[in-house]
């Protein structure tokens, strides 16, 4: 009998009225934040972190048939689904990928977005390691699916061609961001990895000073590597947080 493998589910949790959207990262899913949202919930705090499309799948090419501009797309539906939820206080937040289209939402002046961040983003150009990255975990996600050795080898092949064009695509979406990176006056929360074997962690400088006309919270975790939410740091994270979101203006509150 074939193994059932449960694919990573959205997680949708209704707790107070403020509501906090977390966005996962490029070859990741909702599990990256899962942790997070827990300990949000478990502080009153309604808690959202879908799926981007493609993703949670046992088919790698299924992330590479997406784009970068309908990702952005889901990202305004997952606000959208919040609000038609009756929660129009929104805080919003991403893991590395997920960070670019949060800090998106705040450049582009959301209707309900109070202010959020991004966790290890790269929002400016910055050395990464995510084609080479994105090959090893669809190697693993291929291994784990069944795939037979010559025909994983072929698929991989495929993947590599069209990986490295589909980064292009969210770099777009990186520079559309950072080009009104200096308009934002909605508070921001940044936190950087110490140990980012993804991205080169010093890039984060040069996107704090695109941001001169707001406040920005700022916290840099030397023990963990990119997938920040559930490295060694993630409690101080989820910590910080919390004190970053008990910081904002919230409607209810005026």
């Amino acid at each position: 009998m074939a193994q059932k493998i449960n694919l990573p589910k959205p997680f949708f949790s209704e707790n107070g009225s403020k509501a906090v959207l977390l966005l996962h990262a490029y070859s990741g899913s909702s599990n990256d934040v899962r942790m997070m949202c827990r300990s949000l919930e478990k502080a009153n705090y309604t808690v959202y972190a879908p799926n981007f499309s493609g993703h949670a799948s046992l088919r790698p090419e299924d992330i590479l048939e997406q784009s970068g501009e309908k990702w952005w797309q889901d990202t305004q539906a997952a606000i959208a689904f919040l609000q038609e939820q009756g929660y129009h206080d929104i805080a919003i937040f991403g893991l590395s990928m997920g960070g670019i289209f949060a800090i998106r939402t705040i450049t582009e002046g959301l209707p309900g977005v109070l202010g959020g961040g991004f966790f290890c983003s790269p929002i400016l150009p910055v050395k990464n390691h995510v084609p080479e990255n994105f090959l090893k975990y669809a190697e693993q996600v291929l291994t784990v699916a069944g795939v037979a050795t010559a025909e994983k080898a072929t698929r991989l092949q495929q993947i590599e061609k069209h990986v490295t064009m589909q980064l292009k695509a969210i770099e777009k979406q990186a520079q559309l961001t950072a080009a009104k990176l200096t308009a934002v006056s909605l508070p921001v929360f940044i936190a950087q990895a110490g140990q980012d074997e993804m991205i080169e962690p010093d890039g984060v400088w040069q996107t704090m000073a695109q941001l001169t006309q707001t406040t920005i919270t700022f916290h840099w975790y030397p023990k963990s590597g990119h997938v920040i939410t559930v490295g060694p740091d993630h409690k101080q994270l989820e910590q910080d947080v919390l004190s970053f979101l008990a910081s904002l203006s919230w409607n209810e509150e005026k």
